[in-house]
This record gives structure tokens, C-alpha cells and sequence, in this order.
């Protein structure tokens, strides 16, 4: 497959007026060359899916109101990412973003402490509004609280995501979570880091799934900076009870897991993710700003230790100026009891003024 699209994005921001302010976007995505590719909703199902068609869209629009103190309201359709996105995140790379129709309540009663709730009525979801599932009605409520205050440690966050899905063919995907996760950096030398999180979380089936399911969910990871070097690695388990997974169908799925987009649904029987990257970014000479990083992931069953497969990705990216960045990246995964062999590349310019 191959898809040559570009997205335009268009946006205004009013003042704050006693303490009223609204934001609007609109977003356009258009395919500039033969549909060889598999939109989802084109009818190329010979081709492999390119999750963006074309499409012209209301992206985001709310009202915010901060005028109680410590507290920030909103209501409307935007862009929620939450923590590192694992459970909620907008999927910034695909063309079309997710995005919730949702009323936000933002409170902070003393320094370092911020609690999130919000209640979803509606999912956008990349594949557009002409997609079947395009659109997701749901009676969704997310809580997000975090603490910053332990002596520059890092963060600690508990979270829970009530997910009522009701349309038939996701059922399966409404589901109680709750989690905890902690997160922070500490510097070793001058100009050297470490960084690590830790997240553990438990997922049951509720409402209108079908199955009575429990499984659970944990992430450790840590890397290393020095003076433009970075090296980290990490272990990533979404478990199963032998036929439900644990699912975060409001997440920015393609950052976790390879860029190839093979585990966008956890496999039933779970997934383990062995994972470690390198890289390195330039700051002096004719290449000040790029960045170059790779990535290597094993991949394998949680029940029955099936081995899915590996995947190698590597990214470049660079800022041309103020208004042009460029971006190359790839994704190489060999199968081994899952999928099949894919390598997929990619070339992106974006454009900011």
C-alpha cells in the first residue's frame, strides 16, 4: 500500500473574558494521489490498512471557564492526553486525531496536587465520521489524580476509566479500570539523567460486556541521558485470563507496542513486550536538532508463552526552522506465531504558523 495525504489544521483561541474563553478547530485530511491503500472505508480491502482517509471535520470546539479559583471547567469536543496516553491519549499520528465530546473538571486545592474528572458522551475516533464506527456513543467517566510533591522523586497518579460502550459490536470493550502509576527523573552528573515509571492496573468487564473478564496491566521502564545519548528499555504486560485481554480502546495505541500497529487490539491470550531503545540527538554543526533513535521489541504471549514475534523501528527527525520540521521513520516486524512479515516507512513535513 501506499498513501500520499496531507492535513490541514485551522484554529482560533479567544481571550479570556471574566474568565470565559472558547477554542475552535477545524481540520481538513485529503489524499493527493491514487487510493492504494485500504482507509477503511474506501472498499480497497485488497490493500493494507493507512487509517486516514479523507475527510473535513470539526476537531475540537469548547468553552472553557476559569473563573473559580483553582478550578478549570470545560465542556465540548477536544484532545484529552492524559499521563503518558496508555489508557487515554489522542492519537496525534494519525492524520485524524481522537477526540472526546466531554465536560472536563480540572481541580488543584494545594500545590502538586491535581485531581481530572471527566464524563464522555462521544468518541471520535480516527477513522472519520463516515466510518460505521467512526463515532462511539458511551457513558464514559475518568478520574485522574496526581501528586508532584515528594521531594523531586516524581509523580505519583492514581487513575479509574469506567468505559460504557453502547453500540452492539464493542461491547466487549466496556470495562472498569484502575491503576496507579509513578513516574520521575533524577540527575546523576551534570548533564546526565536517569528516568523511570512504574504503572500497575486492573481491568474487569462491566455493563453490557458480555464477558465477566479480570485482568491486569503493568509497565516498568527506564533510560539513561548523557550529553545527547539516550539508552532505555522496558517490560510491558497486558494480561489475559486465556480468552479476554486487558483493552485501552481510548488510547494513543500506535506509541506503545511498534510503530507496525500489529497489537492496535490486545491479542486473547495477552501480550508481553520485551522493549529497548538508543539514540542520539545532535546539538552543533549542520545537523544541530536531528535526532536519531531506534527501537527493538520482542514480543509474546502472557498465557502459554506463544511467541508473536520481533519488531526494529528507527526514527529521524528534524526541525528545519521555527515553521518546518521533517520526519522519517520505519517499522520492520517479523513474525513468528503472528501476522505477517510487514515493513512499513513513512515521510512527514509539518508545517507550524
Amino acid at each position: 500500500a501506499s498513501a500520499f495525504t496531507l492535513r490541514t489544521r485551522l484554529n482560533y483561541a479567544t481571550k479570556t473574558f471574566k474568565g470565559l474563553s472558547a477554542f475552535i478547530e477545524f481540520e481538513d485530511v485529503r489524499n493527493l494521489a491514487n487510493e492504494n491503500y485500504n482507509n477503511t472505508i474506501n472498499g480497497n480491502s485488497t490493500y493494507p490498512v493507512v487509517a486516514d482517509p479523507s475527510s473535513t471535520e470539526l476537531n475540537q470546539g469548547y468553552i472553557t471557564y476559569t473563573g473559580i479559583d483553582k478550578v478549570t471547567l470545560r465542556a465540548g469536543r477536544q484532545a484529552i492526553n492524559l499521563d503518558n496516553q496508555r489508557m487515554v491519549g489522542s492519537v496525534g499520528w494519525r492524520q485524524n486525531d481522537q477526540t472526546l465530546d466531554n465536560v472536563l473538571a480540572v481541580f488543584s486545592p494545594v500545590k502538586d496536587l491535581t485531581a481530572i474528572y471527566s464524563y464522555v458522551w462521544n468518541v471520535n475516533r480516527v477513522f472519520s465520521d463516515q466510518h460505521p464506527f467512526g463515532n462511539l456513543d458511551t457513558d464514559t467517566h475518568v478520574i485522574n489524580v496526581s501528586y508532584a510533591g515528594l521531594g523531586g522523586l516524581g509523580k505519583l497518579t492514581t487513575y479509574g476509566l469506567f468505559v460504557d460502550l453502547n453500540d452492539a459490536p464493542v461491547y466487549a470493550l466496556s470495562s472498569r479500570t484502575l491503576g496507579v502509576r509513578f513516574d520521575g527523573s533524577q540527575e546523576i552528573s551534570n548533564g546526565s539523567k536517569v528516568s523511570y515509571e512504574f504503572e500497575y492496573a486492573d481491568q474487569k468487564g462491566i455493563k453490557d460486556n458480555p464477558t465477566r473478564y479480570e485482568s491486569d496491566y503493568f509497565h516498568a521502564a527506564a533510560a539513561f541521558d548523557s550529553h545527547g545519548f539516550t539508552l532505555g528499555g522496558g517490560y510491558e504486560l497486558l494480561g489475559s485470563n486465556g480468552t479476554q485481554s486487558f483493552q485501552t480502546p481510548l488510547a494513543t495505541l500506535h506509541k506503545f507496542n511498534g510503530f507496525a500497529d500489529k497489537f492496535l487490539s490486545t491479542p486473547g491470550l495477552g501480550l508481553k513486550d520485551v522493549y529497548a531503545k538508543a539514540g542520539y540527538k545532535f546539538n552543533e554543526g549542520a545537523i544541530k536538532g536531528l535526532s536519531a533513535t531506534v527501537f527493538y521489541h520482542d514480543f509474546s504471549s502472557e498465557e502459554g508463552n506463544v511467541k508473536y514475534g520481533t519488531e526494529f523501528d528507527w526514527v529521524l527527525a528534524m526541525p528545519i526552522d521555527k515553521t518546518f520540521k521533517v520526519l522519517f521513520k520505519g517499522a520492520h516486524y517479523s513474525a513468528d506465531m503472528l501476522g505477517t512479515n510487514t515493513n512499513k516507512f513513512w515521510l512527514q513535513l509539518d508545517a507550524t504558523f
